[in-house]
C-alpha cells in the first residue's frame, strides 16, 4: 500500500547555494497525489512545482525543479531521497523560497522528523518501474545505467584526486532500511578550491565547515569533528543517486551503476529510459514485491541517534 506521513514536519534553514533562510513544511497528501512542492512565496502565477524527471532543468551542483510558470525548487535531492528511503509516496511540501534548507548536509534530519511523526498507509496499491533492459548515458569518464534487478540496488564509485577522498566504492541493496541506516546521515563535500570558486560566483553562500558541509583540501578534512564514515563521500553520492531517482514518480526496481555521476547525469538516464518504453514497464507490487523496496518496514526505532534539525 502507498504510504504518507501523519502530521505535518517543519524544517528552516538557509540554503546551499544562495544562502537564503527557507522555511519548509512536508504534510500529508492522499493516495495518487506523488510529491508536489508549493512555493509559498509565489502569488502571481502557478506556485505548484511537481517532483518529476521531467520538471528538472539544468543547474550547477544540485538538482532545481521548474513549472511551466517558470517558478523553481532548488536542492531537492535530499528531502527527496529522505522521502524514497522511508517509502513515503505522497507528500505536499511548502516553501517559502526558491531553496530547499540545507539543514547539517545530509537527510537525516528529514529522516528523523517524518519517521517520528509515523508513516499512513493509504489504500492504493504501490505502483513500480521495473528496469527490462540496460541503460547507459556517458559524459566523458563519468556514467550512469540502470540494469534488471528484482530491488533497487545502487552501486557507486568516485575518484578524487585529494588524497582524504581518492577512490572509493560502495554497494548496497536498498531493501531493509539500507539508506536509513546506510547513508542518510552522510554530507555533501567539496573540495577546498572549489568553494572558493562557487564563493566567487555567488554560489555556496550558505554552506558552513562542519555545519552543512564536509570541505576536504588535499590530504585534510576540514570539518570539525571529522567524518561520520571513512567512505562517507561515495555514500552522500549515492543519497544523491536515490534522490535524483525519486524524480521517477515511482519506485525503481533495478540496479543503478553511478561513476563519478553527477545530477545532470541521473536525470539524463531517467530520460533515456522514459524514451525507450521497451526498456521498462510500470507493475503493481505484490507484498514480496514492495517488501524489497526503499523503506519499507522502516520505523522509529530505526532513527536513533540520528542528527535531528534544529
Amino acid at each position: 500500500m502507498q504510504t504518507t506521513i501523519r502530521s505535518a514536519a517543519s524544517f528552516a534553514g538557509v540554503g546551499l547555494h544562495s544562502g537564503r533562510p527557507a522555511r519548509m513544511t512536508i504534510h500529508p497528501a492522499s493516495a495518487e497525489y506523488g510529491i508536489w512542492f508549493r512555493r509559498t512565496d509565489v502569488e502571481d502565477r502557478d506556485a505548484m512545482v511537481p517532483a518529476r524527471w521531467d520538471a528538472v532543468e539544468a543547474a550547477p551542483l544540485c538538482t532545481r525543479l521548474v513549472n511551466h510558470a517558470g517558478v523553481t525548487v532548488s536542492t531537492v535531492e535530499h528531502v527527496m531521497a529522505a522521502l524514497a528511503g522511508c517509502g513515503i509516496h505522497n507528500a505536499l511540501i511548502d516553501i517559502d523560497g526558491p531553496e530547499v534548507p540545507i539543514l547539517d548536509g545530509s537527510a537525516a534530519p528529514f529522516v528523523a522528523a517524518v519517521v517520528s511523526r509515523g508513516l499512513r498507509r493509504l489504500r492504493a496499491p504501490i505502483r513500480a518501474i521495473r528496469v527490462l533492459e540496460p541503460v547507459e548515458v556517458r559524459n566523458g569518464d563519468a556514467a550512469a545505467r540502470l540494469d534488471p534487478a528484482d530491488g533497487l540496488e545502487i552501486d557507486f564509485a568516485i575518484d578524487f584526486s585529494d588524497a582524504a577522498i581518492g577512490r572509493q566504492h560502495k554497494a548496497l541493496h536498498m531493501a531493509n532500511g539500507a539508506f536509513v541506516h546506510e547513508l542518510c546521515d552522510s554530507r555533501t563535500f567539496c573540495r577546498l578550491a572549489d568553494v572558493q570558486a562557487m564563493q566567487k560566483n555567488g554560489l555556496a553562500l550558505g554552506g558552513t565547515p562542519g555545519e552543512n558541509a564536509v570541505v576536504f583540501d588535499g590530504d585534510e578534512v576540514l570539518c570539525p569533528g571529522g567524518l561520520r564514515h571513512d567512505d562517507e563521500p561515495v555514500r552522500h553520492k549515492m543519497l544523491d543517486a536515490l534522490g535524483d531517482l525519486a524524480l521517477a514518480s515511482c519506485p525503481i526496481l533495478g540496479r543503478y551503476t553511478g561513476v563519478r555521476a553527477g545530477h545532470t547525469l541521473t536525470n539524463t538516464l531517467l530520460r533515456t529510459l522514459f524514451a525507450r518504453p521497451q526498456a521498462y514497464r510500470v507493475v503493481l507490487c505484490d507484498a514480496v514485491t514492495a517488501a524489497k523496496l526503499p523503506g519499507m518496514g522502516v520505523g522509529r526505532a530505526d532513527i536513533a541517534g540520528l542528527p535531528r534539525a534544529a
